[in-house]
């Protein structure tokens, strides 16, 4: 009988070896980056658990840490927040993983008398959908634009809930010129993505875009999107406001008009 896969926690010794994000290739950029943030917020409170199955290979990865350090555009102070869920390749879905690890969550957030667990969620890619949270016993407390919601389990009934920040289009006005690529060493994979829509934007439209490197929490808790971490803004208009691949952003410039070799 096989054996139930196990939750790792990641620190400073393992995390070189258990990579959080699936990135293998340890010269990665994306990945040094994400190591060294994990080094970073490891000291603020913050856990990553890899889950690992029978063979050594990874099934999912969940990291959560105290919300006054969320990368999200939230107030969750009290509270543990998740930023990631995942659940690795289709073979190891609908096995209760996820419910595993959003346990392990509820758990280390009681042991240190947390007011409960918060997290955001939407049905597009790179964050879990509310339907596994809400399977676990949170409850939808807020919701941001155009589809986001902020959900909770409380340990602590009489706690205030957490909240999405506010002010959304007066945070977009300050990029209402030219093309604004907003970065992060949060996720892995930002890199890849923030490189290649750089390069395709100068090179096939005549765009030279801003960078904005989103450098700690506090910029991210006040950036223009609620999953604060990447977005591509174009003239004040948000053409993505989560990791896209280049050819998508292709589609999105089109549509819009553009046509490659024009500005």
């Amino acid at each position: 009988m096989a054996q139930s896969p196990v939750l790792v926690d990641l620190d400073a010794a393992n995390f070189e070896e258990l990579p959080c994000c699936g990135v293998v290739n340890e010269a990665h950029s994306g990945r040094c980056d994400k190591n060294k943030w994990l080094k970073t917020y490891l000291k603020k409170g913050l856990r990553a658990k890899v889950l690992l199955g029978s063979d050594g290979r990874q099934c999912g990865y969940i990291e959560y840490l105290p919300g006054e350090y969320a990368w999200r555009g939230v107030e969750a102070r009290g509270y543990l927040f998740i930023h990631c869920l995942w659940t690795h390749y289709k073979r190891n879905q609908n096995k209760g993983y996820g419910g595993q690890m959003i346990r392990a969550c509820v758990e280390d957030a009681a042991a240190a008398g947390m007011d409960g667990v918060a997290v955001v969620a939407r049905e597009k890619p790179w964050l879990a959908s509310s339907a596994i949270y809400l399977k676990h016993g949170f409850a939808v407390v807020d919701s941001a634009p155009p589809d986001y919601e902020l959900l909770v389990k409380k340990l602590n009934p009489e706690a205030a809930n957490p909240r999405f920040k506010t002010g959304w289009a007066d945070r977009l006005k300050k990029y209402s010129t030219g093309l604004t690529i907003i970065r992060s060493n949060q996720c892995s994979h930002i890199a890849k993505f923030a490189d290649e829509i750089a390069q395709s934007a100068e090179q096939d439209y005549g765009l030279k875009p801003t960078i904005v490197q989103i450098k700690t929490h506090k910029e991210a808790q006040n950036a223009p999107t609620p999953y604060a971490v990447f977005a591509v803004i174009r003239d004040g208009v948000i053409l993505a406001d989560h990791q896209i691949s280049c050819t998508r952003f292709h589609n999105i410039m089109q549509g819009r008009g553009a046509r490659p070799d024009s500005v």
